[in-house]
């Protein structure tokens, strides 16, 4: 796993010595960076999705904002307007990637790096912590790149001693670079 990720970090700076090393450290996300809008379905119903991941902060971190909207429908009769913020960041000390979120439902998930592709094209955080739920749960992001204008995600959920459970799916295309 380490040497994956050391690979699709450094291989692009090699190839592309123009690069500083804090722009490297994001080549595995550098086709996410950008607005997004999608659509998605799942447990809370379709929805729509409104999402963009940013590098601030002095290239420190990704900050990733996020608004999904369900309209009412049988499952859910009064629909349902969902944000998340969240953070990308580098540990160093782990040599991984960790991934924060905060959810208007006062939910926060940390995840880490489990696995990045050997093409690049598929990234799945799995979480280390899930604070304001009961002990036990687990949650997995993954991330598919299609094309550089388009990502699946697929966000799951594993009640404590189950299995993984796909809770939603969007479908996400590029609004702006």
């Amino acid at each position: 796993m380490k040497t994956v990720v050391a690979l699709l970090i450094l291989s692009p700076v090699l190839a592309f010595g123009q690069l500083t090393k804090q722009d490297s450290v994001w080549l595995p996300f550098k086709n996410m960076i950008g607005k997004w809008s999608g659509t998605s379905e799942g447990q809370p119903g379709k929805g729509t999705y409104e999402r963009s991941y940013e590098i601030v902060l002095n290239k420190k971190f990704i900050e990733v904002k996020n608004k999904s909207t369900y309209p009412p429908s049988t499952n859910n009769p009064k629909g349902e307007v969902h944000e998340d913020k969240g953070f990308i960041s580098y540990d160093k000390a782990r040599k991984t990637f960790v991934l924060r979120q905060f959810h208007i439902e006062g939910f926060v998930n940390q995840y880490k790096i489990e696995s990045i592709s050997p093409d690049g094209k598929t990234i799945v955080f799995i979480s280390e912590a899930i604070e304001n739920i009961p002990t036990g749960f687990r949650a997995r992001e993954t991330y598919r790149i299609i094309s550089n204008d388009e990502f699946t995600e697929t966000f799951e959920l594993a009640e404590p001693g189950k299995e993984f459970e796909v809770y939603s799916k969007a479908t996400l295309k590029r609004t702006k670079q």
